[in-house]
């Protein structure tokens, strides 16, 4: 593994959050608590929206990355990877999107506790916000096409470019007009032009020249995909609802002012998780791969990763910890929403049990137990959503900070449990069958 390619992605994931930095406060200031409250409902929103993809695309950088470790599978298949994942990808997006215009049609707009923005304009905006979807799922393909081939480079710069057109055109856009459907509208029109772009580097990666046919969608590679992605679908609908619920109930329940008053510090620590992403981002495709050709390797290089990976989320986290106050009050100033000082210092306790629930899912992903996750957190969800909700009842957004590092604990506990036995027995296995075979 590359330390180039965790360099091209520290940079990719690290450009967008110095220009979210940048422009959140003008955002604050041009749209108000309400507006701009609403409009990080709308940017959760369409994060969870890759997870549309129902794992295919998780599936993909798996399968492609597992053919390019092996001697025994041809790599002419590989076209036929991304055909099959393509259509699957798009007509899940579309149903995510048909599901944000029923909720629309019955009323959902009614849940948010809103006074000084008029219902017609919260709306419209579902109503683009809904278009984001399927350009989520599918671009969610061609980003793993590109993980399997180790194209971190390519990713990055697109990600530099979607970051500043996340953060930094809905800025400018709220100097014209504070319309929230303006805003909304730059961020579908931006998730377009990426899916393009993400579209053509993916088979550029597989050598596919303009103009090329891919192969037929294969019903035999759906149900592969869909063996790998199955399980990963319910960790990957259940894990993102626990981890964006607060804020919903934070806004429907207290009120979306102190949904910014959380959202704001809640994403600036889990923003810093920019370095560990980068770093399992290439973990997942290069263990997917060793695995096949060089499974030694792969276990001892998990380790080393770990170890770095929690040395340098260590410093983060102290930082957040002793720091919190000083930096939080450097970024926003005089407009610091109340309690977000503490908000910071509660949930830097959660970066260390996230830097090891992370990695040990890239391990267990990379080995195809995407099982082991799913029933984790399809045990966690109704605990952890419930727990949610009665900490932000009682105690407001501090109990939302609490609850959500005990979850990172509980998740982390439990990984290491599931995937440290696993290997253990593996390895026995292993060692048992080796003096027969010599």
């Amino acid at each position: 593994m590359r330390t180039s390619h965790i360099s091209w992605n520290l940079v990719g994931l690290g450009i967008p959050i110095v220009i979210a930095a940048l422009t959140v406060p003008a955002l604050l200031q041009s749209l108000g608590a309400q507006r701009f409250g609403l409009l990080t409902l709308a940017w959760g929103l369409i994060g969870y929206a890759t997870t549309l993809d129902f794992g295919i695309g998780r599936a993909a950088t798996h399968q492609i990355a597992a053919l390019r470790g092996s001697s025994a599978e041809p790599n002419d298949s590989i076209p036929g990877v991304l055909t099959t994942a393509e259509r699957i990808t798009f007509v899940t997006g579309t149903i995510g999107a048909l599901a944000v215009l029923i909720s629309l049609a019955i009323g959902a707009d009614s849940l948010l506790k809103v006074e000084q923005v008029p219902r017609s304009e919260i709306q419209w905006s579902m109503a683009l916000l809904a278009l984001a979807l399927p350009l989520q799922a599918i671009s969610a393909t061609y980003r793993g096409v590109n993980e399997a081939y180790l194209n971190f480079r390519g990713i990055s710069i697109l990600r530099m470019l979607l970051g500043a057109a996340n953060f930094g055109v809905p800025c400018l856009v709220a100097f014209l007009s504070p319309k929230l459907y303006w805003l909304i509208l730059s961020l579908v029109l931006s998730r377009a032009l990426a899916a393009l772009m993400y579209r053509r580097l993916a088979r550029r990666c597989i050598g596919l020249k303009r103009g090329s046919r891919l192969p037929p969608y294969s019903r035999d590679l759906a149900r592969k995909l869909a063996g790998f992605g199955g399980w990963f679908t319910l960790s990957g609908v259940l894990s993102p609802i626990v981890m964006s619920a607060d804020r919903f109930f934070i806004a429907s329940i207290v009120s979306s002012a102190a949904a910014t008053a959380y959202v704001i510090p809640y994403e600036m620590v889990a923003q810093s998780l920019v370095l560990l992403g980068a770093v399992t981002t290439v973990a997942f495709p290069y263990l997917s791969q060793r695995r096949v050709s060089a499974p030694d390797d792969a276990k001892r290089m998990f380790y080393l990763i770990l170890s770095l990976a929690l040395i340098a989320m260590s410093v983060v986290a102290a930082a957040f910890g002793f720091l919190g106050n000083w930096i939080i009050s450097l970024w926003l100033g005089k407009a610091i929403p109340e309690g977000a000082e503490q908000i910071v210092r509660i949930l830097s306790l959660g970066l260390l049990p996230y830097t090891v629930a992370s990695m040990y899912i890239a391990l267990l992903h990379s080995d195809g137990r995407t099982e082991v996750t799913a029933k984790i957190n399809i045990v966690e969800f109704p605990v952890f959503l419930l727990l949610t909700y009665l900490m932000i009842a009682r105690f407001g957004i501090v109990g939302a900070a609490y609850a959500w590092v005990l979850r990172l604990a509980v998740d982390a506990i439990l990984l290491v449990i599931a995937a440290e036995s696993d290997l253990i027995q593996r390895w026995s296995r292993q060692r048992a069958i080796e003096p027969r075979e010599g």
